[in-house]
């Protein structure tokens, strides 16, 4: 019996404003114990790259306009027919060095599989960001152990956009919603929820890194704040978001920013995504909110 040929794997990074980011990913990829088998940077302009010499593999670098959503879209059209796994990793993302063979070894073993998020050792995101020096510590010391023993567990909406890997077939002509503009907060959520049905969205430990949730390259307070409210009322209406999570997203960060905006994080323009908030609040009262209003503010 002939063996199973182990699948192909593109990582996609979209970034813009962030060249010192993606210059981490040459020695993320250096370190890897498997390198990809397509390596792809969606920017919106060269000012956005950093030198590119000197790499382990070929850089496919695409252009495209700026936002989350169509950068992704750009360098999944790019990837989709030249690679059978797709992995989307933010480019303050710091992958273990076994992450590349262990993101192959998982969907290879399992044929239902077709979307999983990996485990985050540590993630920034909630607090000032994490220094790429403790980063790599962490995803060093979990490289020095032995491997622990895999879980998949199902989820069943979206996955975490930081480090999210697909089975291409599974992805056919769903795409990044282009209307969540610039961020695109919550389209990790919208993109994973239009496969449900397709087959197995789960997390797992299986590949593992460190999100440092860096500040700098952001969207502003204002239209965060703004699209805190907009985008999960945009996905309901399309039917991506049920209506609970959808309301429970709102009151969460809305409540959160009004709460923290007397004594806020040095690093979270509270105030700005208050002020967000009632904006998009306002607007849906004159019936004309939208995500993509951010884009006058």
């Amino acid at each position: 019996m002939l063996a199973k040929r182990r699948p192909s794997l593109a990582i996609i990074i979209a970034s813009t404003g962030r060249p010192r980011e993606i210059l981490q990913w040459k020695d993320h990829l250096q370190r890897q114990t498997r390198l990809p088998d397509l390596f792809c940077i969606a920017v919106s302009g060269p000012d956005d790259l950093p030198v590119l010499d000197d790499w382990p593999l070929q850089c496919d670098v695409i252009i495209s306009p700026k936002g989350l959503p169509i950068q992704r879209n750009a360098g999944l059209a790019h990837a989709i027919d030249r690679a059978e796994i797709v992995a989307f990793f933010d480019d303050d993302y710091v992958p273990s060095r076994t992450a590349v063979a262990d993101i192959v070894a998982l969907f290879h073993a399992n044929d239902d599989l077709i979307a999983a998020s990996g485990h985050l050792l540590l993630d920034g995101i909630g607090g000032a960001g994490l220094s790429y020096a403790t980063a790599l510590a962490a995803v060093d010391a979990y490289d020095r152990c032995p491997p622990p023993p895999v879980w998949v567990r199902a989820h069943p909406g979206g996955l975490y956009g930081c480090n999210m890997v697909y089975r291409s077939r599974a992805i056919g002509d769903v795409r990044f919603d282009e209307q969540l503009p610039l961020y695109g907060w919550l389209e990790d959520v919208d993109f994973g929820c239009a496969l449900v049905g397709r087959g197995l969205i789960a997390y797992t430990n299986a590949f593992a890194g460190v999100h440092q949730g860096i500040k700098h390259g952001r969207t502003s307070g204002v239209k965060l704040g703004y699209s805190q409210v907009a985008n999960p009322i945009h996905l309901w209406r399309k039917g991506t978001l049920r209506r609970t999570a959808m309301l429970r997203f709102i009151a969460r960060h809305a409540a959160k920013n009004l709460a923290r905006s007397w004594f806020p994080e040095p690093w979270i323009d509270r105030a700005g995504r208050l002020k967000g908030n009632v904006l998009a609040l306002r607007d849906l009262l004159r019936g004309r909110l939208h995500p993509t209003n951010i884009l006058d503010l």
